[in-house]
């Protein structure tokens, strides 16, 4: 249930952990870019925790931190950006990235709200 939201979070997790190490490396910069790894990493977390959900409820809830860490991921992307640590041009497609997570996400939060 769900592997393509999954597979895209995974990826995208793994686009966040070689931002990590280059924010880190070369543009030294540890405080941001600690954030963006926890909430980037985060979503494809609990919508694993979600495909295990022992409830209808317990999945919603799983789906809606999801979301979230999407949403805070996509704040701190930008964050990066204005701030001059990251490019336009990696911006645009990570921050793509995560805007699609997050629209297929919130479609499926809207469903499990609505069949609760």
């Amino acid at each position: 249930m769900n592997s393509l939201v999954y597979e895209k979070a995974y990826k995208f997790a793994i686009r966040i952990v070689k931002a990590y190490k280059y924010l880190a490396e070369e543009k030294k910069e540890y405080i941001i870019s600690k954030q963006l790894i926890r909430s980037g990493t985060s979503i494809g977390a609990n919508i694993a925790e979600a495909n295990g959900a022992i409830s209808q409820a317990d999945f919603s809830a799983k789906i809606s931190i999801a979301y979230k860490g999407c949403l805070e991921t996509k704040y701190w992307l930008s964050l990066l950006k204005d701030t001059s640590y990251i490019e336009q041009k990696a911006f645009d497609s990570i921050y793509q990235d995560a805007d699609e997570i997050g629209k297929i996400l919130f479609s499926i939060l809207k469903t499990s709200r609505i069949n609760q």
